[in-house]
């Protein structure tokens, strides 16, 4: 009424600017201000400049952008003001046109505000080349130092992952107020950059001129959350009281994540209850720390008091409902939540669909996985990405590259996260050349700056048998966390350069980089496949005694390996006996392996009689065991063995091996002859196996089947996959380059023999990656030293 009111008033004597400026500031709705423009305009102000600027800001504030383009047509000569307010508004394709438009169409020059404007639209539409064109004019146009540009710039960049772009324009500005370092802390955590952003957080305190906010808090505490970094977010809180930022209910809900992602649900549960009223973004944080914590029970109930309420739930709170870190046991909930969101509509969201297919691959429903992701009707980058990445965790590696080439084919622009899981997906099937050719991918996106894909590139080269191209680029990894130091001492381990890997964990230690588990769980499987028994047993007394590490399963096996591997049998199976736990499949696993190299019938017996209890499924074991009594000729234990195999209709995992010629995958089974070159193959095959025995080379057949004769035994053997591969190898290469196989179980004997008689008559390189590690053969000798 009042504003009804005021506007049938001005139909009497004309009204000033300032009345109809207040009018507008008074306008609520668009209906209002569709009004007020019709006084705007029978007052005569239809082309004042002030008036119209201050109308179109209203309607961009109310969302009636159609309505702000349409006044800003009419206007015969707009300001540059009147144009920046657009190009704000906007936030979109509009604004570059616009911003294009400006520059050629009009007198007009640019400031710093239509660039800044300009920019922040480019990242809105993650358009890098317009971006960087934008930044290139305001550079050119002198407002590259600006604060305004510079935010923006800043800002989109991190926005387009080019962490180390932006950082260098953050170093370069003059002044940088509280919004530019907030908008730099944000954007680190955007990319997964946790400790750069504690560390420009840091330097922020350091900066005693620039004042800390409510934003600054909040900004910072998902990266303390997701390094578990509780007592630096203590710290922060303690900060936020002082500074009187405590009791905002986005900082409250930022320290509800941090208590939660560090396992303090109870914490968590106090804060929460802090807030008077908590809106929704306060309860999803608490149902996800429930979620995240595996008490879905408490986090379901939450989401029904919502429900209860009223409440119109949205993405992020199912997202957080979702039992995605816990999954295991959840399957009947992840159902249920899935039709929750089928009859709610909100599977249309991208970030639901997403957090599904990833609980799926997790429960290893693989199928549901890629269904979900096939329904989506919008497929961002994220889905993608859980998808490549489930296949990559379940062992689908071929699925997960043909999914990254579609993901191509399809547009959609990489980031970092594709990039580690289709890295991974390489590692996993020693696919070199796509790896390499990946890492051109990684180049040219500037991803090489983000640890987690340096990290990623390094695992991919130690897997692959480039250990040389690995520690270059180590070498070169700036800002290396655990995990970098992990991988490259996890790859000498692979490649039995056991003394590496030590001197490597001495370089860490004086880097000021604490080890975790899988550190000394590297170390100790280096020193067990370089037989470096002391060293071993000094760094698992080390993890225990000088890093208060409680050892796993999996750091016994390794302690039980290395032992085992040296012959030490009897310390071995003391060893198991004296362990303050109860030893499993994986201890027990280890000694029967030990047992088969150093034929202990034994031994192996009492191992393997506790394996069938404890993993009696486990086909493996069968398959040691009758291999050790075949080797001592043992054939009625063996048969028996293998009968037992079949009684329990257990299936021995068929051995193949891959060899990449060029960008092309060949693989070879036992006896393969489906190859298009089988016959040249086998040819070279035969003259091989010919010349070997002229130098002195004798078939290993005590390991093959009992009940046919001494002769079949040596064909069966002779064209075992690696054999295959390996003269696949010498057909396809040219004479003097370096052959790499890559075999999926461990390799024979014959075969290991076989490929250093080969190495030396060929006079080629021969490396060999199996389910264990990496040989190198050379000049008649492996890397391994016959030690495997």
């Amino acid at each position: 009424m009042l504003m009804k009111s005021a506007i049938t008033s001005t139909c009497f004597p004309t009204r000033s600017r300032n009345f109809l400026l207040q009018l507008l500031k008074k306008s609520a709705t668009v209906s209002h201000l569709t009004q007020t423009h019709a006084q705007i305009i029978l007052n005569g102000f239809r082309n004042d400049l002030s008036t119209v600027t201050k109308l179109t800001h209203r309607l961009f504030d109310l969302k009636a952008t159609s309505y702000a383009r349409h006044l800003f047509l009419s206007i015969p000569n707009p300001d540059l003001f009147l144009f920046n307010v657009l190009i704000k508004g906007f936030s979109n394709a509009h604004s570059i046109s616009l911003y294009t438009h400006l520059r050629k169409c009009t007198h007009l020059k640019p400031n710093n505000f239509t660039y800044a404007f300009a920019i922040a639209s480019a990242s809105t539409l993650s358009d890098e080349k317009v971006g960087i064109l934008l930044h290139e004019h305001a550079v050119v146009d002198g407002y590259g130092l600006d604060l305004f540009v510079g935010t923006a710039v800043v800002d989109f960049y991190l926005k387009i992952w080019r962490v180390d772009t932006a950082r260098k324009v953050f170093d370069k500005m003059p002044v940088r107020d509280t919004v530019s370092w907030n908008s730099m802390i944000s954007g680190l955590v955007r990319n997964c950059c946790f400790d750069d952003a504690v560390l420009v957080f840091g330097d922020m305190l350091e900066d005693g001129g620039i004042r800390l906010d409510s934003t600054t808090v909040a900004a910072i505490l998902p990266a303390l959350a997701e390094l578990q970094e509780l007592i630096l977010g203590m710290e922060v809180q303690c900060l936020a009281l002082k500074l009187g930022f405590h009791s905002y209910v986005h900082v409250l809900t930022g320290l509800i994540s941090l208590y939660s992602k560090c396992g303090e649900i109870e914490a968590a549960k106090l804060l929460f209850g802090e807030i008077g009223k908590p809106d929704l973004v306060s309860c999803n944080a608490m149902i996800s720390g429930y979620t995240n914590n595996g008490d879905s029970e408490c986090s379901v109930r939450l989401f029904k008091q919502l429900l209860d309420s009223g409440e119109n739930v949205n993405s992020s709170t199912i997202v957080g409902l979702i039992p995605v870190f816990h999954p295991f046991g959840y399957l009947n909930l992840t159902t249920c939540i899935h039709s929750f969101c089928v009859k709610s509509g909100i599977i249309s969201q991208s970030s639901v669909s997403t957090a599904l297919t990833t609980v799926y691959s997790r429960l290893n429903e693989i199928k549901s996985a890629r269904l979900l992701f096939d329904e989506s009707s919008e497929k961002t980058p994220a889905s993608w990405n859980a998808m490549i990445s489930g296949y990559t965790q379940n062992g689908f590696t071929e699925a997960a590259l043909s999914l990254f080439q579609e993901m191509q084919t399809c547009k959609v622009s990489p980031n970092p996260v594709t990039v580690t899981s289709i890295l991974s997906a390489c590692a996993q099937l020693g696919a070199l050349s796509l790896g390499k050719w990946v890492h051109g991918l990684v180049k040219s996106k500037n991803f090489e700056t983000n640890i987690y894909v340096s990290t990623s590139l390094i695992d991919m080269y130690a897997k692959c048998g480039g250990i040389r191209e690995a520690r270059e680029l180590f070498d070169l990894t700036e800002g290396k966390n655990v995990v970098t130091w992990n991988a490259m001492i996890s790859g000498y381990g692979l490649h039995g350069q056991g003394q590496d890997a030590l001197r490597l964990f001495s370089e860490m230690s004086q880097s000021g980089v604490a080890p975790n588990g899988i550190t000394f769980l590297s170390l100790l499987y280096a020193s067990s496949h370089a037989g470096l028994v002391k060293e071993g047993e000094e760094i698992f007394q080390s993890m225990i005694h000088d890093y208060h590490f409680e050892p796993l399963p999996e750091h016994y096996a390794c302690m039980v390996d290395i032992l085992g591997r040296a012959g030490q049998l009897e310390k071995a199976l003391k060893f198991i006996k004296e362990m303050p736990v109860e030893p499993g499949a994986a201890e027990w696993g280890a000694l029967l392996g030990a047992c088969v190299i150093h034929k202990d019938k034994k031994l192996a017996q009492l191992a393997s009689e506790r394996l069938f209890e404890l993993d009696p499924e486990n086909v493996g074991y069968y398959v040691l065991l009758s291999n050790l009594y075949s080797a001592e000729r043992n054939y009625r234990l063996a048969a028996s063995v293998r009968q037992d195999v079949k009684e329990r209709k257990l299936a021995k995992i068929p051995g193949c091996t891959l060899i990449e010629i060029g960008e092309t995958p060949h693989v070879f089974t036992s006896g393969d002859r489906s190859h298009p070159q089988a016959s040249a193959i086998y040819s070279v095959l035969e003259e091989l196996i010919r010349k070997m025995k002229e130098a002195g080379f004798q078939t290993e057949t005590d390991t093959a089947l009992h009940d046919v004769e001494e002769e079949e035994k040596e064909l069966l053997i002779n064209v075992h996959s690696e054999k295959l591969a390996i003269a696949f190898g010498l057909i396809a290469t040219d004479p003097g380059t370096e052959i790499r196989i890559f075999k999926n179980l461990r390799v024979c004997v014959d075969c290991h023999t076989a490929t250093k008689f080969i190495s030396k008559i060929t006079e080629r390189v021969i490396v060999v990656r199996d389910a264990n590690r990496f040989h190198h053969f050379k000049d008649g000798l492996c890397s391994c030293g016959d030690y495997w």
